[in-house]
């Protein structure tokens, strides 16, 4: 009998006892499952992370790569690129322009340079010679000398025993002559400064029929469509109103030269007429 109670006992104790366990171990199983979906959570943002991290390094490393490719190709590749663009047809002629305008050009400033000298200390060596009675002497050295000033010295040096009216009237004429050579090949520079623009406004035109040719081939009006023809237009547009103002820049740099010789031989002349006379008073 009392085994049996006891066993009554025992077993209303384990009756009593486990749901309080199970109650205090199911909190704990909780909050381990929290703590490891918690890990996981943590592994998975911190491999996310290190993923977009990954990924934004070879974003990087992928624009730093164009950067430096576009460093080496530097201006060359993008103006050979949007040269195929334009329609090389038309960006042809305007690149021939540009060459044979600039072929003119540096002609022009070579021959510039070379014409300028030191035209004072040219009239000071004539007008010694003259003063020593040495006309052969003051031919030599205007002889042996480039420009236009040494040209006009010299052929007052030839009509020097004529009337001064006649020196006079003879050397501006030569002057003209000298004027015109300075002058040479201007006109073709002009002629390319205008035609440049008018080539790149030609491709204009041509790119706007190719839009609307294509807009009616396709029987749509689409952004893809319109930016084709367009895109010709407005880069050939762009390359010859670049070209104009090289050109325009040089050729204004050549009149500044061509106004201070026509000066210098305009000085020249009056220093030269003045040296002749006082020769004649002798």
């Amino acid at each position: 009998m009392k085994k049996i109670v006891t066993m009554i006992f025992m077993v209303i104790a384990l009756a009593w006892v486990m749901p309080a366990m199970a109650q205090q171990t199911a909190p704990e199983k909780a909050q381990e499952k929290a703590q490891a979906t918690a890990v996981d959570s943590t592994d998975d943002e911190a491999a996310i992370d290190s993923a977009s991290i990954a990924e934004a390094k070879e974003g990087a490393i992928d624009d730093l790569d164009e950067e430096e490719l576009a460093d080496e190709g530097g201006v060359h590749k993008v103006l050979k690129k949007k040269f195929i663009e334009g329609n090389a047809a038309f960006m042809s002629l305007v690149a021939l322009a540009l060459i044979l305008g600039l072929a003119f050009c540096i002609e022009r400033i070579i021959y510039l340079s070379l014409s300028e000298i030191n035209a004072k200390k040219l009239l000071a060596d004539v007008e010694k010679k003259v003063k020593d009675d040495d006309i052969e002497g003051a031919k030599d050295i205007c002889r042996n000398t480039r420009g236009p000033v040494a040209s006009l010295c010299y052929q007052g040096m030839l009509r020097i025993k004529d009337d001064i009216d006649d020196i006079e009237r003879s050397v501006d004429n030569y002057g003209a002559v000298q004027v015109s050579n300075l002058e040479k090949g201007t006109s073709w520079i002009k002629l390319f400064i205008a035609l440049a623009p008018s080539l790149g406004f030609l491709g204009t035109v041509i790119g706007m029929v190719m839009a609307f040719e294509n807009i009616q081939q396709a029987g749509d009006i689409s952004a893809s469509i319109v930016a084709a023809g367009m895109k010709v237009a407005l880069i050939t547009t762009i390359f010859g109103i670049v070209v104009a103002v090289i050109l325009q820049i040089f050729y204004n740099y050549i009149l500044s030269k061509i106004e201070h010789l026509e000066a210098q031989m305009e000085e020249s002349v009056v220093t030269l007429i003045d040296m002749i006379q006082d020769y004649k008073k002798k």
